[in-house]
């Protein structure tokens, strides 16, 4: 089944609390809050606070998406304010199987994203360890951006090398995703979509936008 996680990049700011609650009623299946510093992307947008804020209002699991350098400074704060899934970046820390070890102590499901330029291969040795690998399908630091097309193949070697260890880990894509790319990550193996515009911005409301991202994807996923 293709999951679908509106990220609130995309949200209005001023009404987070309610937008959250449309997009669960909507028919989410979590909540993607991106987290930048600054410094390992181009943008500052969300704290601890927001995590702390929405977790009160929601049932839906919520993703901390840490585009942050160091994520070991953050992960224990981020675990506190109820982030249910924590996913940090291969390209911050040189200790990411010391991180991953730290995010599940702290009960919590653990992911691994990997920039566009970054090979899939540098998680050849971890995962096993991880819950979730985010391949991300644009430039990370800002939203509403084209879809890179040459991050296909990342995504089918990642599903390849799951599905060969027989390792049961999610594979999600962010960015660009709306419902005709959402065809080809899913048909490349991706069976969790974050979308932000396509959701937020979308003219016909939440749930149609959430049926077409889900109904566009599910005939072509390749997950398993």
């Amino acid at each position: 089944m293709i999951k679908i996680a509106p990220s609130i990049l995309s949200a209005d700011f001023t009404r987070l609390g309610e937008q959250a609650k449309a997009v669960e009623a909507a028919g989410a299946d979590r909540l993607q809050i991106d987290v930048m510093d600054g410094r390992f992307v181009p943008n500052i947008t969300f704290g601890v606070q927001a995590v702390r804020c929405l977790r009160p209002l929601v049932r839906l699991p919520l993703e901390a998406h840490l585009m942050v350098e160091p994520p070991e400074d953050f992960i224990e704060r981020f675990a506190e304010a109820g982030a249910d899934t924590i996913i940090i970046h291969q390209e911050a820390t040189p200790h990411l199987h010391r991180a991953v070890q730290h995010i599940h102590s702290l009960g919590k499901q653990a992911g691994v994203a990997l920039n566009p330029s970054t090979p899939a291969g540098t998680l050849s040795e971890m995962l096993v360890q991880r819950d979730l690998v985010l391949v991300m399908t644009v430039n990370p630091g800002f939203g509403g951006q084209k879809f890179i097309p040459e991050t296909l193949p990342k995504i089918r070697e990642i599903r390849t090398r799951l599905r060969e260890r027989g390792q049961k880990c999610e594979v999600e894509v962010d960015g660009g995703i709306n419902p005709e790319t959402a065809r080809q990550v899913a048909e490349a193996g991706a069976d969790v979509l974050v979308a932000g515009s396509a959701i937020f911005d979308s003219p016909d409301g939440y749930a149609a936008a959430i049926r077409a991202l889900r109904e566009a994807a599910q005939g072509h996923a390749a997950g398993g």
